[in-house]
């Protein structure tokens, strides 16, 4: 069962990578016009003064929302991926930037942020379905992260483009946790909790 689902997940990796590489900078612009105009949205309805917003380092085919840390003086947190230990949050000061274990630049010499001290993530995905769950690399990383109460709590939402929204669920282990919803080019989609 766990192999028929990771390689279901394998496949569904090439198949979204193809679509998300084929889209063009426009889309990632539009994508990038919703981040800035549904930020205060967001920031209205779940930001405490003071607390960080989750961002990410974008890689191939993901849409750079890095200018959230030049907004309003937000106080940004960047990921460091560690394969023993898993991800971490780190103030992004102006402190030059290191390599973590999976290539990606990250702060690794500021101080680990608690998840108190974070009111929203913004994470990229290769495709997200209409419950949330979101189809990442296959490190686990997100879902292991997301697995406490505390990071879970935190409202959380994939930077994605509409080509990459399965309408029927993708494959999904008893680890996946669901994201609140997502930014596309078609703007803010939140997903709410059933009741």
């Amino acid at each position: 069962m766990y192999d028929d689902i990771k390689s279901t997940k394998e496949i569904k990796r090439k198949e979204y990578n193809i679509i998300r590489n084929s889209n063009s900078s426009l889309i990632h612009e539009k994508i990038q016009f919703n981040v800035k105009s549904t930020l205060n949205i967001l920031l209205n309805k779940y930001h405490v003064e003071g607390k960080y917003i989750g961002i990410y380092w974008p890689l191939k085919g993901e849409v750079d929302i890095r200018f959230i840390k030049d907004l309003n003086n937000q106080k940004v947190a960047l990921p460091s991926s560690s394969k023993t230990k898993g991800i971490s949050y780190h103030h992004w000061s102006n402190n030059p930037l290191e390599i973590d274990s999976n290539n990606i630049p990250a702060p690794k010499g500021e101080n680990t942020i608690k998840p108190n001290d974070i009111s929203i993530l913004f994470v990229p995905a290769i495709a997200i379905d209409q419950e949330g769950y979101r189809l990442g690399y296959g490190g686990g990383y997100f879902d292991r992260l997301r697995q406490g109460n505390l990071w879970f709590s935190i409202p959380s939402f994939v930077v994605i483009s509409n080509n990459c929204i399965s309408k029927k669920p993708l494959p999904r282990e008893r680890w996946d946790v669901p994201f609140n919803g997502w930014i596309s080019e078609n703007g803010l989609h939140q997903i709410e909790a059933p009741k």
